[in-house]
């Protein structure tokens, strides 16, 4: 494999009661960013992470803060993330009425923009505004709960979500977020990923760093 993948640790799955030494185990790892959901319990059914979580994680954290908005009305609050410390800030399509306008506002803050697709949602919806973007976060579990088993068919959206950047030139990375583990790395990188999201498989393992690791060079299965 000719590229080189970034991984980002959700911390929905870290030790939430000691976020100091759960920054600094992510600073001395191989991994790249630190991926935090935030949800507000109306756009999906749970509640996570807010404002202080994001600054709080800045705070401590060396590596680029990559905040993953599950909320309505991203609009309302994309300034005040940025303003936190996210290094690169994802809202969903599905959330979202305006959003040329809202990756337009983001960037001009200096904060690179991505957006989240749900499992349902085409990769197609995004013809228009793929070359404007930073990244695609492609749901590979349903928002809202860590821990969930990986949808099979999202190979293939991986896919055609690839082939779309290609034909429109655009730079925007490929994220995936959702049941990735060693199991699946390699075969996800094949189809196109770029980034990969976990956070059982590694906040959940003996050696941290080891599974980031086996993430960033995956082998085939």
């Amino acid at each position: 494999m000719d590229k080189t993948l970034i991984v980002s640790p959700s911390i929905l799955s870290c030790d939430h009661a000691n976020i100091e030494s759960e920054a600094k185990k992510i600073n001395k790892s191989s991994a790249d960013w630190v991926h935090i959901d935030v949800m507000d319990g109306v756009f999906v059914p749970n509640i996570t992470f807010g404002l202080p979580v994001v600054k709080a994680f800045k705070k401590h954290s060396e590596k680029m803060l990559d905040v993953h908005l599950m909320i309505v009305n991203p609009d309302n609050y994309a300034e005040r993330f940025i303003k936190e410390g996210a290094g690169m800030l994802t809202f969903h399509y599905e959330a979202c009425t305006h959003i040329h306008r809202l990756v337009s506002q983001i960037k001009s803050m200096g904060c690179k923009c991505g957006i989240a697709l749900n499992p349902a949602t085409s990769v197609t919806l995004l013809e228009d505004i793929v070359s404007d973007l930073d990244m695609v976060l492609i749901m590979t579990v349903n928002p809202g709960f860590g821990g969930q088993k990986f949808i099979e068919h999202s190979y293939s959206k991986i896919s055609r979500c690839k082939e779309m950047i290609l034909k429109n030139n655009s730079s925007a990375l490929i994220q995936v977020d959702g049941g990735v583990d060693n199991t699946n790395a390699y075969k996800l990188a094949d189809a196109g990923v770029d980034v990969f999201v976990s956070g059982s498989y590694l906040f959940a393992a003996k050696d941290f760093d080891a599974n980031v690791r086996l993430l960033k060079y995956p082998v085939k299965y």
